[in-house]
């Protein structure tokens, strides 16, 4: 099942707690201002200072040799599959990736590239299965070309992999002559989370990339980083894919402000979860899985509450969250307090309780 929030109701009251997506965060009164004082250029033709500047900050903040600044972080997979992969080339990764179930089929429509969906519990593959998926290269079989691995994985419930694994399955892939891509929309939750620098969980990885719209709480932009030739063909992708931009230097400035100022505070994000989650688990027949990070799926049905009926009976109160593979999801950011939290719980525990 499709991520599914629930459709605009004309008669719905306004929105006053936000839980749908970390992407419905809004610019800051001082984001918006450092948006205002960008020094600014033609971006496509590299003459943008802040935007180059952002490309030198992410693929250092990566450990890569080079990075370019995308519009969406599924600019940013669908770039790195064109760059390395050729039509017909297989890649491997979780069945419910980003990449395999979020992203419209962009990689078998533009590229011609099947991808193979390992099951594992939380959105996440083992280095046994990884390597079961192998195969000898031969001309009866697709050429197995990258394996990709989204952190933190969303529809497993923001889970962060642990970094033994992401190290192993790396190597495992170098040794079968794959690339490795490391799909790194909530990357920063998970490096906040564990206090494992970025670099170091993208080190085996050879290109990964980082999203600004999302928790970090820019309006628009991610980045991709890799070698200097990979980013050279992502650009030419870019470039094809009409992702050149103009004075993208007021976007830029954003993300920018978002790393001077937004991640740290991710933990405050995964500290609201938290206590979401531990709210609702005390709920009698609320199912709940515990939150990694900023992230908490729910089943209220073993509270005789259909999950699409809580999702619209939250939404006549004011609150915003959606449906997503046959679970709720609920998504903290820094437009969501810990007063909010409280308050969606209390609505919560009345709904069950008229249930």
């Amino acid at each position: 099942m499709a991520y599914t929030p629930a459709p605009p109701d004309p008669n719905a009251p306004p929105v006053r707690i936000n839980l749908l997506s970390d992407t419905q965060t809004r610019p800051t009164p001082a984001m918006r201002e450092a948006m205002a004082r960008a020094a600014v250029g033609d971006e496509q033709t590299g003459d943008d200072p802040t935007v180059n500047a952002l490309n030198e900050r992410v693929a250092a903040l990566l450990g890569k040799e080079a990075a370019v600044f995308l519009p969406s972080g599924t600019m940013c997979n669908v770039t790195a599959t064109l760059a390395t992969c050729r039509p017909g080339d297989e890649i491997i990764a979780h069945r419910t990736a980003h990449i395999l179930s979020r992203e419209g089929g962009a990689h078998a429509a533009l590229g011609g590239f099947q991808i193979t969906g390992l099951d594992g519990d939380d959105g996440q593959f083992s280095l046994d299965a990884f390597r079961a998926a192998l195969h000898p290269r031969s001309r009866y079989e697709p050429p197995q070309t990258m394996v990709s691995v989204e952190q933190t994985a969303n529809i497993g419930g923001g889970t962060i992999w642990p970094q033994a694994t992401l190290d192993a399955i790396a190597a495992a892939g170098k040794e079968a002559g794959l690339a490795t891509h490391m799909d790194g929309a909530r990357l920063m939750n998970a490096a906040v989370a564990t206090s494992i620098a970025a670099h170091e969980m993208a080190a085996g990885w050879d290109s990964a990339w980082i999203d600004f719209s999302k928790g970090l709480g820019a309006p628009v932009g991610a980045s991709l980083a890799g070698s200097r030739a990979f980013i050279d063909e992502v650009w030419r992708w870019k470039q094809r894919l009409g992702g050149s931009m103009r004075q993208a230097g007021i976007i830029a400035a954003a993300c920018h402000y978002a790393l001077d100022h937004h991640v740290e505070r991710l933990a405050e994000d995964h500290a609201n979860a938290r206590a979401l989650a531990a709210g609702l688990a005390q709920i009698a027949g609320v199912d709940v899985q515990q939150p990694h990070t900023n992230l908490v799926f729910f089943r209220p049905d073993g509270a005789g509450v259909a999950g699409d009926a809580m999702v619209a009976e939250l939404r006549q109160r004011g609150v915003l969250l959606a449906m997503m593979d046959g679970r709720i999801r609920a998504c903290t950011h820094l437009d969501v307090s810990a007063a909010m939290i409280d308050e969606t719980l209390a609505l919560v525990r009345e709904i069950v309780r008229k249930a």
